[in-house]
């Protein structure tokens, strides 16, 4: 019983020190909102309210949290405007645009499986 536990232990300790691509995919694209956000940017650019209201059920708090976090890590890219009212403009990198092909996957496991 004691060498079963050591194992997991073990094994729990290499899987978070030392995760596989697909943890660190999953790292990085780990919010609840990151897929719905990248679907709607997938139309193109879009203002931020446009955005907000393309992602149903999203708070504006959150929705800026969540840009906030994809644009650190590299998949959206924010432009803003010195105009009045201020104008900003999210779009996706050539990363997050590289996530599309995944995205549509995902979709057609979700329309075939969870009817």
């Amino acid at each position: 019983m004691e060498n079963q536990a050591l194992s997991r232990e073990k094994k729990e300790k290499i899987f978070l020190t030392e995760p596989c691509h697909v943890g660190k995919a999953m790292g990085i694209i780990k919010g609840r909102w990151s897929f719905p956000i990248i679907r709607a940017l997938m139309n193109g650019t879009m203002r931020f309210k446009e955005l907000e209201r393309n992602v149903s059920s999203i708070n504006t708090r959150m929705l800026v949290k969540e840009l906030k976090e994809m644009e650190a890590e590299g998949l959206v890219i924010r432009k803003a405007y010195a105009t009045v009212p201020p104008t900003v403009e999210y779009s996706l990198t050539e990363k997050g645009q590289a996530l599309k092909p995944v995205i549509v996957e995902i979709e057609k496991w979700a329309e075939k499986f969870l009817q």
